[in-house]
């Protein structure tokens, strides 16, 4: 029997809501992909171009440090990756998650929420922090994420 994680960055909730609901209609655990220090309001004003967000996208070897870590993640066959789209991307506290844990042997599906972003960037730099992962095409879910992860998991 495969066993599944749901693993997610949430700035403002929209993620962690849309995560929680796969995670539910999968039948899937569900780990949180923490700051050390969280966001403020004024760390994630995007049009603020010395904000903590604003600095840490435009670093492509910035990995701001997690708070926890996944117990066995050698348990996990199946990894979904949820995350706000941050300038095209995944925001880089992802990168830190995907570059700490070996996936290789691993199916790794991205999902994203997004107010007018596509995934499709993201998904090209998902690959590349993590090429030896079994990469599934991902999904914008901002409505429908129990419907999708259904279909996509066979149920």
């Amino acid at each position: 029997m495969t066993k599944t994680l749901v693993a997610y960055f949430s700035a403002s909730g929209t993620t962690a809501r849309t995560a929680k609901e796969i995670a539910e209609a999968a039948g899937a655990d569900l780990y949180e992909i923490r700051p050390a220090k969280a966001y403020t309001a004024a760390d994630l004003d995007w049009t603020d171009k010395k904000s903590r967000s604003t600095a840490e996208m435009n670093d492509p070897a910035c990995r701001p440090e997690i708070e926890g870590t996944v117990e066995h993640m050698e348990q996990y066959d199946t990894v979904l990756v949820g995350f706000p789209i941050w300038w095209y991307v995944e925001p880089r506290i992802v990168d830190t998650f995907l570059e700490s844990y070996d996936f290789s042997g691993k199916t790794v599906i991205p999902f994203a929420t997004s107010g007018g972003s596509g995934i499709g960037g993201a998904e090209k730099s998902l690959r590349e922090h993590c090429p030896k992962a079994n990469w599934k095409q991902g999904k914008l879910v901002n409505s429908g994420a129990a419907a999708w992860i259904k279909s996509l998991l066979g149920e």
